[in-house]
């Protein structure tokens, strides 16, 4: 059988498309580390702590507070040209703008909830601990991630998607038989309302025990076969069976807590250089931020490495568990396609920004 090509118009469009989201995605790290060492070493982060009132939970809240609204400033513009301009000038985004910021509110309310409760749990273990927080920060970071590995599927999506069940009972029987062939029990199978908001499309098996369940996106429904909805269906499935999940979580455990030590060593120093009032001084909380950041950029190939290599053996039990090559190498360029990826990106950008192998890698497999 010969192997499917993705469409050259396209994959010019995706060339274009990836080349100027990576241009604004350095813009954006520029601006985002440029600032933080801005605030840490113009003296703004000592005024602005003085400022802050007691007790220190309120005041580190107010702190990060100012400093997230005023970088919320400074990056809106990027983030609305990489995150609603672009994708609805390439035909990705079909949402409208009061849509898009609607839900660009909820991400960020979300967000900083979540941003504040570890910001607390870090100010307050620096002021308690101040030469072992950050054995503490990593715990509470552990456990964050095993909550919303389990509970955001649940309760967040929803806040976002709307999830009704499928009523194809022909491809629900299908679907489910697949799981239970792979030796996972599901509780059905829901659509996902994607469409109202882009035209990409994804699936995913959400859920644990008695509430896990399929869900496809309802801009997959339309497009593809039955046989190529079960290719995406093993994949999701293999990362269940290979319990990809917590092995991912405890990768970036200790990938954390490396990255946390070495904020404390730079912490330590910091403290002593900048003349700061020790390790829990709200003034020092933008250099954390800042070696955080340089460090989560400079560990994300491994992340990445790593993500990919759990991706392809995805791909393998998808082909061994449906049996099916031409229905995966089919699937794979659809995909390609509706999601506007690049065949061959640079090396560069798969080591930092790909978690999934790039198309000619995965089809190769196939080959």
């Amino acid at each position: 059988m010969r192997t499917p090509s993705p469409d050259p118009a396209r994959q010019e469009r995706a060339r274009r498309y990836a080349a100027l989201q990576r241009r604004l995605l350095l813009l954006d790290l520029a601006l985002g580390f440029g600032y933080l060492a801005a605030v840490q070493f113009s003296g703004f982060a000592v005024w602005l702590r003085d400022r802050m009132p007691e007790p220190l939970p309120l005041g580190a809240a107010l702190f990060a507070l100012v400093l997230g609204a005023i970088a919320g400033v400074l990056t809106a513009p990027l983030s609305y040209l990489s995150g609603y301009l672009l994708p609805r000038r390439y035909g990705l985004l079909v949402q409208s703008f009061r849509g898009w910021l609607l839900d660009r509110v909820k991400g960020l309310v979300l967000a900083g909830l979540l941003g504040v409760l570890i910001l607390e749990a870090l100010v307050l273990l620096l002021h308690w601990l101040p030469e072992y927080w950050w054995l503490g920060v990593a715990a509470v970071l552990l456990l964050v991630n095993v909550v919303l590995a389990n509970l955001a599927p649940v309760l967040i999506l929803p806040l976002f998607y709307r999830l009704r069940p499928l009523e194809d009972e022909e491809l629900v029987r299908r679907l489910t038989a697949l799981a239970e062939r792979a030796g996972t029990r599901v509780r059905g199978v829901a659509v996902m309302a994607m469409s109202g908001k882009t035209t990409a499309t994804n699936a995913a098996l959400m859920g644990l025990g008695n509430t896990r369940q399929i869900v496809l996106g309802d801009t997959m429904l339309d497009r593809y076969t039955p046989a190529e909805i079960e290719v995406v269906l093993a994949h999701e499935l293999a990362h269940h069976v290979h319990r990809d999940i917590g092995k991912g979580i405890l990768l970036q455990t200790v990938v954390t807590l490396v990255g946390l030590w070495v904020a404390n060593l730079v912490l330590q120093a910091g403290v002593r250089t900048l003349g700061l009032n020790g390790p829990s001084d709200l003034a020092a909380l933008p250099l954390v931020a800042l070696t955080l950041g340089l460090y989560g950029l400079l560990s994300q190939p491994i992340v990445n490495w790593y993500s990919r290599s759990i991706e392809r053996a995805a791909d393998r039990f998808a082909l061994a568990l449906t049996g099916n090559r031409e229905a995966f190498l089919s699937v794979m360029t659809k995909l390609h396609d509706q999601n506007l990826s690049e065949a061959d990106p640079p090396t560069w950008v798969k080591l930092w920004l790909y978690s999934h192998p790039p198309y000619r890698e995965r089809i190769a497999l196939a080959a």
